[in-house]
């Protein structure tokens, strides 16, 4: 209302409910299986009639997803190595996805002088696994979100494309210190091959996926992004072989921005205790969550490779979003 008098327009206000997780802090192993094969490099390959590269003649790059050869889908290095292996040197159609688009072409597979066999000119990777942190576990859904950040691959650092995975018990035996310039880590093994969950997606915000069981620990409301202020807040993570633990952290900056999906905050760790022990946010603290007034706001992503005192974090409401997403879509398929 203008001057409380005239009406300017009407606008209808959907009241939601609090939505309640439980924090976890739990380190946990990711067994990754792609969709399709990732392309990490390309090679020259000596041939009787001198050096040849069929997958750049092709117009192969490093980050192309290979996903069909004649048709036919591929999803592991072997089936690819197999059809390659067997092709007799006749030319192949590889189809490949590349910044979310789908392409086609043909390779001639040449013969290796080296051991007489047939080969594309390519370093492929269909899988991969490491440790991360758990966020949050939705009771009413029993699903989670982990890392706060997508599994790259380390070469092309571009997101993995999840097949399926499971998620894995980890225990943490050592840790490598972060410093400046060299970021630290958490040593750890799998505990055990008995999946804990499955892997739903893998996307910028996140691992996400069900539990087979609910972890210990009471629930906590989740923060609006308009809630978190700068100042105060925690970390609940674990560093070691026992339980996870709440530490000390100030958010110095907060990007309310929508466009920004997973860089919403700049946190810095105050903890004497942590930064004693880790030198600050090191690789595998990814998912920690952070809790403020009693609630849970987001969770720690990246370090600063020249401070690792200081660090990025995902906002809560992100990552919820995300999961509930995943949960309808893997209900609906399910049904």
């Amino acid at each position: 209302m203008l001057y409380h008098i005239l009406p300017i327009k009407t606008v209808n206000v959907d009241v939601v409910k609090e939505t309640m997780l439980v924090p976890c802090g739990t380190p946990f192993g990711i067994k990754m299986l792609t969709n399709g094969v990732v392309v990490v490099g390309v090679a020259d390959i000596k041939t009787a009639s001198g050096t040849i590269n069929p997958a750049a003649i092709a117009g192969l790059k490093v980050g192309d997803i290979i996903t069909a050869i004649n048709g036919k889908k591929v999803n592991t290095n072997a089936e690819i190595i197999q059809t390659v292996t067997n092709s007799e040197g006749k030319e192949l159609n590889f189809s490949f996805y590349r910044n979310n688009s789908n392409f086609s072409t043909n390779l001639k597979p040449v013969k290796s002088e080296t051991d007489a066999t047939y080969k594309a000119g390519i370093w492929l990777r269909d899988s991969t696994a490491g440790i991360g942190t758990l966020t949050f576990y939705n009771p009413t859904t029993k699903s989670f979100g982990g890392l706060g950040h997508g599994v790259c691959d380390a070469d092309t650092n571009e997101l993995m494309p999840l097949l399926n995975g499971d998620i894995v018990p980890v225990t943490i035996s050592g840790i490598t210190k972060g410093e400046k310039g060299n970021p630290g880590e958490l040593r750890g093994y799998f505990t055990t091959d008995t999946p804990m969950g499955i892997l739903d997606a893998n996307v910028p915000a996140g691992v996400y996926g069900s539990l087979n069981f609910a972890p210990k620990g009471g629930a906590l409301e989740v923060a609006m992004k308009q809630e978190v202020k700068t100042g105060a807040a925690k970390i609940l993570t674990t560093i070691d072989g026992g339980k996870p633990q709440y530490y000390d952290v100030e958010i110095e900056k907060i990007d309310y921005r929508d466009s920004v999906q997973s860089k919403n905050m700049v946190v810095r760790i105050t903890d004497e205790n942590l930064i004693h022990a880790t030198g600050g946010i090191v690789q595998g603290m990814s998912g920690s969550p952070i809790i403020q007034n009693n609630k849970i706001i987001g969770a720690v992503t990246h370090v600063f490779v020249n401070d690792p005192t200081r660090g990025y974090g995902i906002f809560s409401e992100n990552m919820l979003v995300v999961s509930q997403s995943v949960s309808a879509a893997a209900l609906s398929k399910a049904s």
